[in-house]
């Protein structure tokens, strides 16, 4: 199938029209029932500021102190600028596979295939760090959820060697679900997420009502560097939470009026995210028992709740953040099985034919979800070789995530600064017949902006620390970590593509007609 070159569409048709692809050049496959909750709750529960606060809260605080706070509040406007492209992207270009599918069509085929190969790999490693974090909270719901050895922290081997053993368990569920239906996919996601936001609010209640010192106390360092070290580092943990804000447009041929709730969604997700997570980290320094005795530079947030609210009360928030992982660990496992299918429909991936079959009993593309599935639970193997995989599985993710965010801020500014990005024209409208989302003659200031925090957080976050990545020593390859695996990444990539070429030259010469098509650059 070859992909339209216009990126702008006629007049919106009816959100149930099965032609509502078909400007882009794609039949309707997946079923348009998401209405905008959930198309809210899978941004929501991608970002997950449960899971993801409680799971990295004590590698921020171990290297700023209370001071790792305000990296928070930089990173989410930082976010906000990249989210705020992306907007007007997800109104104009309302299809599942949203980065790959921009990226292609702001830089070129070429580009835009690697940007995508590097946002599936990225997300397969992010659905692996998410299941992860099921050790954070199990062990200290119940101990018996600790079946490998007795130190549940996740940093031994015994804590890693089960936090791979519960992970597999988790990531067998989200694929059955990936599999099965998206009414029950959806359903899932709006339960985690209203448990999450009740979770949320209730913790920070508590732990407002419960605080031993005032918020002057963020303007101290006392983690293990100085102030710009706390705060390089200490940003790691805003930068892994606020991540995934995109799902809502990732799943756009599943929502209703996508074009006007995808912008929207993906915005709301990601501020209302912000805010509960800077409340969060706010919350559990103000009411920690101790700054000083090195308990929340090992057991974070986890150590706050069953200390300060006691141990009953403390265990039941935290089954809370449990269900908050469950369903964090499926929104992303969703997420990374549409940019594999959408990649797969236009032919450029190995098997494509398979990974982009959509059964029509379930309309889900459910050998792609199976493939992201097996893939995740091979990366939790390596907990099993040594628990420093925990953090670089972690932060890995992030920073090929952020890459793949500039490798679309970044072609959109191109575009901007050529005068090729109009805004959009009297008639388009949104299927509401409403004006499109669009940034204006912010557009260019807000464009600038996010391509440069995106550089600058992708070269911090792969940065080969060796305090960070591998502070035992000897473990190279772990502080090279994400380096390694984006060289890798690219290095198969280019190899896939160059064996593509070769095998569809000889196809050529045989006088047979390849089946991968060209997918086209399309005007901005």
């Amino acid at each position: 199938m070859t992909v339209t070159t216009d990126s702008t569409p006629p007049a919106s048709p009816s959100p149930d029209d099965g032609d509502a692809l078909a400007p882009f050049g794609y039949p309707q496959e997946l079923r348009r029932r998401m209405g905008r909750y959930a198309s809210f709750a899978a941004g929501f529960s991608f970002i997950s500021v449960l899971t993801t606060v409680f799971q990295f809260f004590s590698l921020g605080y171990s290297f700023g102190g209370p001071l790792f706070f305000w990296t928070w509040p930089a990173v989410l406007v930082g976010q906000l600028l990249v989210a705020a492209c992306f907007a007007e992207l997800a109104a104009r270009l309302p299809i599942a596979g949203a980065i790959y599918q921009w990226a292609s069509r702001l830089g070129g085929p070429s580009f835009g295939w690697y940007a995508g190969w590097i946002m599936v790999i990225g997300r397969i490693v992010v659905v692996a760090a998410a299941a992860l974090a099921l050790q954070v909270v199990l062990p200290a719901v119940w101990s018996g959820f600790q079946i490998v050895g007795g130190d549940p922290s996740p940093t031994t081997t015994s804590g890693a060697a089960n936090a791979a053993l519960l992970g597999l368990v988790l990531l067998a569920l989200t694929t059955l679900l990936n599999v099965l239906d998206n009414r029950a996919l959806s359903a899932v996601n709006t339960i985690g997420v209203t448990a999450e936001i009740a979770g949320v609010a209730l913790i920070v209640t508590l732990l407002a009502t419960h605080g031993e010192r005032d918020p002057g106390i963020t303007l101290h360092t006392g983690g293990e560097g100085g102030p710009i070290t706390a705060l390089l580092v200490g940003s790691f943990t805003a930068a892994y939470v606020l991540i995934g804000f995109e799902s809502a447009s990732e799943m756009s041929e599943e929502t209703v009026n996508p074009r006007r709730t995808a912008p929207r969604t993906t915005l709301t997700a990601l501020t209302t995210s912000g805010v509960c997570g800077g409340l969060l980290l706010l919350g559990g320094l103000l009411a920690a028992p101790s700054l000083t005795d090195g308990r929340l530079a090992t057991e974070g947030l986890g150590y706050v709740l069953t200390s300060t609210l006691g141990d009953g009360l403390g265990r039941v928030l935290l089954a809370d953040v449990a269900v908050a992982v469950c369903a964090a660990t499926l929104a992303i496992q969703t997420s990374a099985t549409r940019m594999l299918f959408s990649m797969a429909r236009d032919g450029v991936l190995p098997r494509s034919a398979a990974l982009a079959r959509v059964p029509r009993r379930t309309g889900m593309p459910g050998t792609a979800a199976m493939v992201v599935g097996v893939c995740a639970g091979l990366l939790l193997l390596l907990d099993l070789a040594s628990p420093q995989a925990f953090l670089a599985i972690g932060t890995t993710c992030i920073a090929m995530v952020y890459l793949a965010y500039a490798m679309v801020t970044g072609p959109m500014l191109v575009r901007r600064l050529r005068g090729e990005w109009r805004p959009p024209a009297d008639g388009e409208r949104d299927e509401l017949g409403r004006p499109l989302f669009s940034l204006g003659r912010w557009g260019l200031p807000v464009n600038v902006l996010a391509v440069g925090y995106g550089l600058f957080m992708t070269v911090n976050l792969a940065w080969p620390r060796a305090e960070v990545y591998d502070p035992e020593g000897g473990h190279w390859y772990f502080q090279w970590f994400t380096v390694l695996l984006l060289a890798a990444t690219v290095t198969t990539g280019a190899a896939y593509r160059w064996y593509r070429r070769r095998k569809d030259s000889a196809e050529r010469a045989g006088g047979r007609v390849p089946r991968e098509p060209e997918v086209a650059a399309v005007r901005a």
